[in-house]
């Protein structure tokens, strides 16, 4: 196989999730091209992944917010016309979406995807060549990489392998990073409990470190620094930038967020913090020191955290 290209466009957790397929997808094929289009705001972590040759940036999300400019229509025009530039033996829809679906039909390839009792908008299917029946029980993770296999003839492994550079030496002042952020409002975290946690880790001999992606975020974490003592609020970085930060951490500690999918990535211990999802399907998965507190209906105090924090870390 000389080209192949994955479609896998958003969002943080989603593209981190599909590392482990391109990780194959490179080791069955070691001399492909392989190319991944990703919205244009998660190019950054595509690029940390030494198998992929090219990032084709997509700007789906701000194009729609700007349907009648003539700029965005150029865009849109320049997209297509750099995704047909070259050809590709197989084109792989791990995404699922009519959206990614239709950019999998803009590319010039053999087009593979879930069928219809496998993908969440069942009309995607209708714009594979080739449809794969895939359990939607599996992880995220999982089903990226039996899709992958499927569509690329490769058995995944038992190993779970993001492909990312190994993690940097420890930090001499070690610190945890919390990500307290998240996409929907059910998915949050008390701030009453990201304080008893940050005090119980300063306390542990920890820096506590505070990201933030939106505004709300940056002043949530100011709140949460002025109540744990000597924590640091992150001046907002690139996720590329970001993620080497995360690769440093002594520890991290999320709520169901992409950068908690991006820090398992790295094998860094962690604790996921789960209180509206199923950690089963979405949960943080790799080959670092993993505790998971609470679940969908289960909302866990900061004392079930501060006692998973000592089973990753004994005193």
């Amino acid at each position: 196989m000389d080209a192949l290209l994955f479609v896998k466009t958003s969002s943080l957790g989603d593209v981190v999730h599909n590392m482990p397929a391109v990780t194959e997808a490179r080791r069955r094929w070691p001399a492909a091209h392989i190319g991944w289009v990703v919205e244009e705001a998660f190019a950054p972590l595509a690029r940390l992944h030494p198998g992929v040759d090219a990032v084709i940036p997509v700007a789906t999300r701000r194009w729609r917010g700007a349907a009648l400019s003539p700029s965005a229509w150029r865009e849109v025009v320049a997209f297509r016309r750099g995704l047909r530039a070259r050809g590709y033996d197989r084109v792989v829809d791990t995404q699922g979406l009519l959206r990614s679906a239709l950019i999998a039909a803009q590319a010039r390839g053999e087009r593979h995807g879930y069928d219809r009792a496998s993908i969440r908008e069942p009309a995607a299917a209708w714009f594979y060549d080739v449809r794969h029946a895939v359990g939607r029980d599996q992880h995220a993770v999982l089903r990226n990489r039996a899709l992958a296999g499927l569509a690329l003839d490769f058995v995944p492994s038992d190993r779970i392998d993001y492909g990312l550079p190994p993690r940097p030496a420890p930090a001499a002042a070690p610190y945890a990073m919390l990500f307290h952020g998240t996409s929907r409002a059910d998915k949050e975290w008390r701030e009453s409990d990201w304080i008893g946690l940050g005090q119980a880790l300063r306390r542990r001999g920890l820096g506590v470190v505070l990201p933030w992606g939106s505004e709300a975020e940056r002043v949530r974490s100011e709140r949460l620094a002025g109540a744990v003592p000597g924590a640091e609020v992150l001046p907002r970085r690139p996720l590329d930038e970001t993620a080497r930060v995360i690769a440093g951490a002594a520890l991290v500690v999320g709520v169901d967020t992409g950068l908690l999918h991006l820090a398992a990535a790295y094998a860094v211990p962690l604790i996921g913090v789960f209180i509206a999802t199923d950690p089963r399907l979405t949960g943080p998965v790799g080959p670092g020191p993993i505790e998971i507190v609470g679940g969908k209906g289960d909302y866990p105090g900061y004392a079930r955290a501060v006692a998973a924090a000592e089973r990753l870390q004994p005193a």
